[in-house]
């Protein structure tokens, strides 16, 4: 598994910019008026609860950009789980400037190691099969690339980042044209050699899968069907397209689904509805 950023370094800079604008403002008035200017701190950043570790090369940003000359020492590598009590990062440096930059930092790691931490969770549900999670669009404005990312760091792939990324014709697009057939041959009138998932047709039935398989899709996104639904789809399409099921998956549903033998699952809570892990920042000294 990659580690390596997802983002540019001019985004990264921007991100934490950003960042330390909104929470710091003009400056931290609780550490300026109570912490000695000179005063020296150690703090080890500690797993409360069990997690997978996503965002820790945001965290080390912020404090860098806080204090330049802070000794970091990175204990767990975005990607690795942990268990409750682990350290997962250790800090020397000034005072004030560490404590500037403690919510900032925890905010983004425990933001995105839930997300990654809920990631496992479900790929560890189907990792009995051949079935693959895919993440969705479904993320905080202007935070995919690091909740995409985080799936990642949890196991799962990832589904179109962008809407230029892959052409996949849904409900609305085929009540607008008509059917399945005419979205279809729409599409493959269009240029569509950048899409990195072919022609994807969500499917609502088994006689919309019929049609977009005879049109020539690549790719059907079977959405909430039924288990015998979807086995039936397995049976007569598997192989000629890749078969990605969605719509209303939880912990609860998605190890029978797998089991039918779809190629993918997609689901939109490992991002939507992820919980932030609990990380807590603790003094050494």
């Amino acid at each position: 598994m990659t580690t390596e950023s997802p983002l540019f370094k001019e985004e990264l800079r921007h991100l934490v910019k950003a960042t330390l604008d909104e929470d710091v403002g003009r400056g931290d008035l609780t550490s300026l008026a109570i912490i000695p200017l000179d005063q020296k701190l150690s703090v080890q950043m500690v797993a409360r609860e069990n997690m997978v570790v996503a965002g820790m090369f945001v965290a080390v940003e912020i404090i860098k950009a806080c204090d330049p000359s802070a000794q970091i020492e990175v204990i767990a590598q975005d990607g690795l789980e942990v268990v409750a009590g682990s350290c997962i990062l250790k800090v020397t440096g000034n005072a004030r400037k560490i404590l500037t930059a403690e919510r900032s930092a925890l905010n983004i790691l425990q933001h995105l190691s839930g997300i990654a931490t809920l990631t496992r969770t479900y790929v560890r549900e189907i990792d009995h099969t051949e079935c693959r999670l895919l993440d969705t669009r479904k993320t905080i404005p202007l935070f995919r690339k690091l909740a995409k990312y985080a799936t990642r760091m949890g196991g799962a792939m990832n589904h179109r980042m962008r809407l230029d990324d892959g052409v996949l014709i849904k409900d609305n697009h085929i009540a607008r044209i008509g059917s399945v057939k005419a979205a279809v041959e729409a599409a493959k009138a269009f240029d569509t050699t950048a899409s990195r998932i072919g022609i994807t047709v969500e499917c609502d039935n088994l006689d919309q899968a019929r049609e977009a398989v005879s049109c020539g899709a690549d790719r059907l996104l079977l959405d909430n069907m039924s288990l015998d639904e979807l086995r039936t789809a397995v049976e007569k399409y598997k192989g000629q397209v890749k078969l990605e099921a969605s719509g209303g998956v939880t912990l609860q549903t998605i190890k029978a689904i797998a089991e039918t033998g779809v190629d993918y699952i997609s689901v939109g809570r490992i991002t939507q509805s992820a919980p932030a892990v609990d990380i807590g920042l603790d003094y050494l000294d």
